[in-house]
Order: C-alpha cells, then sequence, then structure tokens
C-alpha cells in the first residue's frame, strides 16, 4: 500500500518515472489524449516530497474515490498551493486526468478545513495518523465512497473539536470494519445464535469476524468486556457528534480503547498487514 511506502527507494522511483511520463505527454506515435479537468471535494491522506520542488498526493475525493496525482512546484516557497497539500486538509480540489496514466495532475487546491492545529497534540496526532493509514489502506482506487469520505471527515472533526480522540478512533474503526461487511453481530453468538445480553460473557474471533457466547468459546477467542460491546451498540446506533456532544451519552474511555483494538485486529487481518501507526496508540489497559 502507498501508505507505506515513503521509506522505500524502489516505490518511490516507481512514482518519478510516472510523473516524469506524465509531465512528458505522449510517446511517438501515440495519438493525444484529451484530459479533462475535474473539481471535487476532497481529504488529503498523504503527502511526500517529489524531485525537488514537486509533491506527490494521495487524497479521497468524494466524488472518484482515492486517488494519487501530482502538485507540480508545491513545495516552493511561494506555491499557490500553500498549506492545502498538508494531512487531512479538507479540500476542493481541481486536476486532470488522462485514461493512460495512474497518477493526475493536480491543477489548484481551495481549504475547506484545516487539521493542523489538532496535529499539535501528540495523542490526536495518533489518532489522525491511523485514520489516514485506515482510510489509504482498506478502499480501493478509484471507487467513491461517499460513506467512508463522510466516516474520515466527521471522525477526524470530532477529534479536533473535542481533543479527546478516543470515541472518535473507536467509532471510526468499528464503522470503517463494519462499511467494509466484516462486522458480525453485536448482540448474539454467531455459532449458536443466543442473544448475548449486557451482563454476559462475550468473546471476540478477529480471524472470523465473529462474536460467541461463554458455551461456544473456541481456542483463541479474546474476551470482550460487556462496556466494550455496549459501547458498539451504541456507535452502531448514533452519530458520533451526538455521542461526543456536551450532555451525550457517556462512553467509557477503557471500552472505546478496548473496541479500537478488536476493530483494528480486524482491519489488519483483512488488509494482511501491521497498520504502522498503531505501534504508538496508548494500550487499552
Amino acid at each position: 500500500m502507498f501508505s507505506n511506502c515513503a521509506g522505500s527507494d524502489a516505490v518511490v522511483e516507481k512514482f518519478v518515472r510516472a510523473f516524469c511520463a506524465l509531465a512528458s505527454g505522449p510517446r511517438v506515435g501515440e495519438p493525444t489524449l484529451h484530459m479533462p479537468l475535474h473539481e471535487s471535494e476532497a481529504i488529503v491522506l498523504q503527502s511526500y516530497a517529489l524531485g525537488e520542488a514537486d509533491r506527490l498526493v494521495s487524497f479521497l475525493s468524494r466524488s472518484m474515490g482515492r486517488m494519487r496525482g501530482v502538485a507540480a512546484g508545491a513545495r516552493r516557497p511561494k506555491s499557490r498551493f500553500g498549506s492545502t497539500l498538508e494531512k487531512l486538509s479538507h479540500i476542493r480540489i481541481w486536476f486532470f486526468e488522462r485514461e493512460t496514466r495512474d497518477l493526475v495532475r493536480i491543477n489548484q487546491c481551495e481549504m475547506i478545513e484545516s487539521f493542523l492545529e489538532a496535529f499539535r497534540d501528540y495523542a490526536s496526532s495518533i489518532a489522525l495518523a491511523i485514520l489516514t493509514e485506515v482510510t489509504e489502506a482498506v478502499l480501493p482506487e478509484r471507487e467513491a465512497s461517499d460513506a467512508n469520505f463522510r466516516l474520515l471527515l466527521l471522525s477526524a472533526q470530532t477529534v479536533k473539536r473535542t481533543g479527546k480522540p478516543e470515541l472518535p478512533l473507536a467509532y471510526f474503526a468499528l464503522w470503517t470494519v463494519k462499511l467494509g461487511g466484516w462486522l458480525p453481530a453485536m448482540d448474539r453468538c454467531a455459532r449458536c445464535g443466543k442473544a448475548i445480553g449486557p451482563n454476559d460473557a462475550a468473546y471476540f474471533s478477529p480471524s472470523s469476524s465473529a462474536i460467541a457466547c461463554g458455551q461456544c468459546r473456541r481456542p483463541g477467542m479474546r474476551a470482550i468486556s460487556p462496556a466494550a460491546v455496549a459501547a458498539a451498540r451504541k456507535m452502531l446506533a448514533e452519530r458520533l457528534d451526538r455521542l461526543a456532544a456536551p450532555g451525550g451519552e457517556a462512553i467509557d474511555v477503557r471500552a472505546a480503547r478496548e473496541l479500537t483494538e478488536l476493530m483494528l485486529d480486524v482491519i489488519e487481518r483483512q488488509i494482511d498487514r501491521k497498520l504502522s501507526s498503531r505501534e504508538l496508540l496508548e494500550s487499552p489497559a
């Protein structure tokens, strides 16, 4: 995944070659292709230095899905892009696309909302890094997903507004698993169908994305606390901004952290690799 390639010379070289091909135009004998200008609301996922003055940008377009592009001259002191290409910037973007190229050419960006201040807090910065890494890992390229776009934006805004990342991170991880189709029923055993009550023991298996009761527990399953199960049910039934509002239904911080760990286990199994930003996350204990 591109989110893990910052330190890979081979991958960077690949995108440099792609950029050179994008900038050089059609080959001899290749027909000149029309390059339509697209406009979209977007969220910046990653931004890397490219060459002496350019930036390689991964972004989530609301209308076209996850994309990658080159912003020529973005690293120059008086660049027209300013701070719009910083991680998680909510922007309006204009870009050119050519059917035969993987990278688009970013022409202009307009800031809608910046998250630079939120990154100044350590705990918030870790949570925001996980939001971007997970989004980039689970979403395929060029497949629009308005639900994932809204989830990412709402989660980031809640981290920024409250300065308390535990609830929005758990909500984001849970709903990412839900939207991916990997979330089991949270109210009954996956094996026998028995309802799991508020005080009943429950066990979770990331490998099969299943919850089991005490009688159906299998080796390797992890105990999940009643508080975490209750928190998941609340998050599935209510919007994040309402849960995080003053006077909203309180969710225990430890339960939120436990739920985050369980859902990230599922995500890592689905993408078949570890999330690098997760290593910095505080333990739920």
